[in-house]
Order: C-alpha cells, then structure tokens, then sequence
C-alpha cells in the first residue's frame, strides 16, 4: 500500500501505475529519496494503524499510533453518541400539529451531570498523562546516544557524523539511538521523518534538538515540514537505518583518494549543491549544471561570459559578481568560500564536465 494520498484516488492499476510515475516525477526527480521510502506494505485492516501511517520505524512510533488511533476511537463513540441522542430528540420532540407548548422536564438531572463532566475528564487526564510520557521519551536521550549535526539550508540537508564523515543523507544504526543537534543556516526548517513520528523545527540562530532510536532497518523518507522558500518541496533525502556500525560506515565514509576527481566532485554537489542545481536539464533556484560547462552564459547586466574554470570559482567564492539572467536581480546563493576550498572547486569542474560529456547535445 502507497500511503501517499494522491495514488490512493487512482481508479485502476493502469492509472495506479501512471499516477504512481507522475507523482515521483514531482516528488523525487532530483532529490535521493528511493521509492522504497514512499511505498511500503500495508494491510487493508481501517482499524490498524498501518492502514494509515507509514511503518513504525522508531521506539516511540507505536505509543504516538497508540495516542492517536485513542484520542480517534474516544471522539468518534462520542459524536455517535451525541449526534444519536440529537436526533433521537429531534424525532421525539418535534412540533405535533398545533402544539406548540413544551413538555415538561425536570430542571435537572445530578447523575448525569457528574457523569458528563467527570466521565470526561478522566479521560483527558489520561490522554495527557499518555502523552507527555510519550514526549519525554521522545525528548530526553539517553546518555549513550550518539551526536549527529545535522544543517538545513536551502535547500538541502547535510549530516555531520562524530568522525567528520558528512553527507547527504541521514545513516543511522538499529538500536542505536542518536541524538540529533539541529541548525538553520538560513531560513525556518523543519526535520521530519514520518516513519520516527519525529519532527522538530530547525531555527535559525539557534540551536534544536531531536532523539531517534530506530528499531527497523530499511529506508525511510526525511523532509522539510515548514515552508521554507519555493524550492520546499524539493527539500527531501533518505534516513537510511543500517544492521550494524561498519555497514553504517561503509555508507558514510569518503576517501577521496580512492576516487576519481569527477566522483569527488559529484559528492560535493550532492551534499553542498543539489538543493539549488539539478543536474537534470531543469532549473530551479540556480541553473542545471549539466550543460552549462563551455557555454556563454547571459549574464544581468546584458553581458556574456564563458563558463570556465574561472567562472566557476567566481559563482562559488563570489556569486553576486556575474549573476545570470533570470536568477536576479540580487543572488540568492551565499558565498563558499571558506566552506569549499580550491580543490573541492576543481572536483566540482572536474564533475561539470563529465555531466556535459554524459548529457544529450542540446
């Protein structure tokens, strides 16, 4: 079962297939987030939290379920019962022909006043008892958890390991619980993964925090839940869970040398890049970089300038110097300079120009 909403209304398994297609078109192109992470088995059971969430992927996944599918059962036994005994009285009590005094009733009833305020009560007591136990377990790490840094930007995540590793994606370990210290460097974020039941805003200026423990392996969906500029949507990556600590580190560890310029390259973009610069052909809040090595580029000011080696280390270290036309009047890209040194330019030339050997002539 696709617990999107949109493949939910196909009529059939051909307009499955296609509306399945569409909606990763718009949701994924760009992005690393597999379909594996959108798509999952289900059941056909209303009554089961899986029939609406995503899998239960997090110690306290199934206490927040457990809340939820509670607070659904105790308001709905509620509104059948006060909309049934409405509409028994409105049958009951109706205008009789031209009779138009009313019935006699006793001013009160003691009983059911004490039932209907403590009867209620009792139960919200409970609800927030069950609750804030939940968010507690949610808010205090344990002492053992490990510290991930993770940095929301637009439009892209990055995740910075105790040993230095970063990447672009969030790699945890089953049974192994993280706690992960957030940061904006611009804007309001915020960090959800529906399969944790986890999301905590990302403020700028500020530091936040988030604890997982993941309990199921597998691949899992991490998105920006707070509107945070057009590219929003795009803002999305993968939570990968791992059986163990090496495979774990087999996923995050990047030996420079043991790669090709070009494969540095691309890493950078991934994790530094692609929230701005796809590399399929399309625009989004800077140019696609797959064909623009070599060209001339038109530039705000009605002027051209080559796409080089120059260039490219100018739109890098200095990008409101040549702003390219239809990406201004003022540059939304910050300056890396500081952040990407010389060599991580080259990487990045060296990846521009194998995307333009690799790209269809234009």
């Amino acid at each position: 079962m696709n617990w999107q909403i949109p493949l939910m209304l196909a009529q059939s398994t051909d307009n499955l297939e296609e509306l399945r297609k569409r909606t990763a078109a718009i949701s994924l192109d760009g992005t690393t987030v597999p379909d594996s992470a959108l798509v999952r088995d289900g059941t056909s059971n209303p009554f089961s939290t899986e029939y609406w969430f995503p899998t239960q992927a997090s110690s306290f996944a199934a206490e927040v379920d457990f809340l939820y599918m509670a607070v659904f059962w105790i308001s709905l036994v509620f509104f059948v019962a006060i909309v049934g005994v409405m509409i028994y009285f409105c049958i009951k009590y109706r205008r009789k022909g031209d009779v138009i005094a009313p019935q006699p009733s006793p001013s009160h009833n003691t009983a059911i006043e004490i039932l209907w305020s403590v009867l209620p009560s009792i139960l919200l007591v409970w609800i927030f008892y069950v609750g804030a136990e939940s968010y507690f377990d949610m808010r205090i790490p344990r002492e053992d958890a490990e510290e991930i840094h993770v940095t929301a930007k637009q439009f892209a995540w990055i995740f910075t390991y105790p040993d230095g590793d970063q990447t672009a994606e969030l790699h945890l370990v089953r049974d192994r619980p993280a706690k992960l210290i957030l940061q904006s460097e611009d804007v309001l974020h915020s960090f959800f993964v529906p399969a944790f039941r986890q999301k905590m805003d990302v403020v700028p200026g500020r530091y936040t925090y988030a604890y997982v423990n993941p309990t199921q392996s597998g691949q899992y969906r991490l998105s920006c839940n707070e509107y945070c500029g057009t590219g929003h949507s795009k803002m999305k990556t993968m939570c990968e869970v791992h059986d163990t600590v090496d495979d774990r580190k087999n996923n995050t560890k990047w030996i420079k040398a043991d790669h090709q310029p070009w494969e540095n390259g691309k890493r950078t973009y991934q994790i530094q890049c692609s929230g701005c610069h796809k590399v399929n052909g399309e625009k989004a809040t800077g140019p696609a970089l797959n064909l623009i090595w070599g060209i001339d580029e038109k530039l705000m000011t009605g002027q051209t300038v080559k796409v080089d080696e120059q260039y490219i280390l100018d739109s890098i270290w200095e990008p409101a110097k040549d702003v390219v036309d239809g990406f201004g009047p003022v540059t939304k890209m910050n300056s890396f300079k500081g952040i990407l040194n010389q060599n991580d330019v080259n990487d990045i030339i060296a990846y521009l120009k194998k995307l333009k050997e690799e790209s269809p002539a234009q």
